[in-house]
């Protein structure tokens, strides 16, 4: 029967159903370099990685851990739709496609051309979406060795998307040559801002704060000394460290966190323990204590330069505490080891204050509908322009020293 396989039984509920007999028969047209998956199981896992390089969110283990544990999965609107490049049999290239039925868990908002979409009586979903899924950082998403490869995937990309008939492609979080490339293949470039540390090879953090103005210095000395008057303690846990216990008390935080902003959790148990049974390398996890007791965690992920600040909950209330546990322990710890960069998550005018620098992020995008894409290319050059100035603005506003301490 065409457009059928085993899949689809199970799968007759989702709203994705036509693009998915769809995308069946685009197996069959698109150029025999490429092969497309709807799962890693099929992947060799050292192949992807070695394509992957070194960022944590693109790893096999942590894309395998989201499908497994059903938190990327069809019925959660993630629809995988991995396009790879073979040579023979060995894998040349490989791009995470997720075929979307909403907009969560992307960290770049395009709920209002969804909505433009709807008022005009236009589906927006499904759309294609290159991603690590409820991840804003930044990092590869043509997994290729050489530009011609990925050329050659983003325009294999760019044709299931038209074959699939799907609304539109996105590249989420991509690095700056990727978003350059996208661009140069027709791609819509937009940019957002995200708050990074810097390490300046500081012996400690009293020397990291030897480069702030005065009134900054002291205002995280004081934070720092209320969480330490409380009698609140640390420990930082690798990935082989963490027990079961210790997973278990930190998925009880981020569901503390989530009921605390009224949003659903992407993630469970399951996904956490798999990452640290499959990743631990790559795994921190700082929990704070009071009077011998776990009180809040927060899970950090890393590799051999930076480390991404992810996810963090507490079960009590204390001054200072989400500050010590997200920021300043990560710190610490970044400097110890040492790491050059922190990157702490989307967002937060409140970072600066505590030396993190404004930085641009980047997506792309191409949208088929022709005046709805001329309309976006408008839209995006104005907010490009306000970017800009607003990361000026904050650049303006740093909590460091005009001249550096002799």
């Amino acid at each position: 029967m065409p457009g059928f396989c085993a899949a689809c039984n199970a799968r007759s509920h989702n709203p994705l159903l036509k693009a998915h007999f769809r995308w069946h028969d685009t197996l069959m047209t698109l150029p025999p370099p490429f092969k497309i998956f709807d799962s890693l199981a099929p992947l060799p896992a050292a192949a992807w990685n070695r394509l992957a390089g070194d960022n944590p969110f693109l790893r096999h283990e942590f894309l395998w851990a989201l499908e497994q544990s059903g938190c990327a999965t069809p019925a959660t609107g993630w629809d995988a739709r991995f396009l790879t490049l073979w040579q023979g049999e060995t894998l040349t290239g490989a791009m995470p496609l997720y075929l979307k039925s909403h907009s969560w868990g992307e960290f770049v908002f395009d709920w209002a051309w969804a909505d433009a979409y709807q008022r005009h009586g236009v589906p927006y979903y499904p759309k294609l979406v290159s991603a690590a899924p409820f991840t804003p950082a930044t990092g590869p998403r043509l997994l290729a060795e050489t530009a011609a490869r990925r050329d050659t995937l983003l325009r294999g990309a760019l044709q299931l998307a038209r074959e699939l008939g799907v609304s539109s492609l996105h590249c989420l979080f991509p690095d700056e040559a990727q978003a350059a490339q996208c661009a140069r293949q027709g791609m819509m470039r937009r940019s957002g801002v995200q708050f990074h540390w810097h390490n300046r090879d500081y012996a400690d953090f009293d020397a990291f704060l030897a480069t702030f103005s005065h009134g900054k210095r002291k205002k995280i000395k004081q934070e720092r000394r209320k969480v330490r008057d409380a009698g609140i303690t640390f420990q930082h846990l690798d990935g082989r460290e963490i027990t079961p216990a210790q997973w278990a008390f930190f998925h009880r935080c981020y569901l503390n966190t989530h009921r605390r902003y009224q949003a659903p959790p992407s993630l469970n148990l399951d996904f956490f323990q798999r990452i640290g049974a499959t990743m631990p390398e790559n795994l921190l996890l700082i929990v704070a204590q009071r009077d011998g007791q776990p009180i809040a965690a927060a899970l950090n992920l890393r590799n051999a330069h930076t480390l991404y600040g992810r996810h963090w909950g507490a079960l009590e209330a204390w001054p200072g505490l989400h500050f010590e546990t997200c920021y300043y322990q990560a710190l610490d710890y970044c400097i110890a080891h040492p790491l050059q960069v922190y990157e702490a998550g989307a967002q937060g005018e409140h970072k600066l204050a505590r030396g993190f620098l404004p930085v641009t992020t980047w997506s792309a995008h191409w949208l088929a509908h022709g005046e709805f894409s001329d309309a976006v290319a408008h839209f995006l050059a104005r907010e490009t322009q306000g970017i800009d100035h607003y990361i000026d603005e904050l650049t303006a506003h740093s909590p460091f020293r005009k001249t550096p301490p002799a």
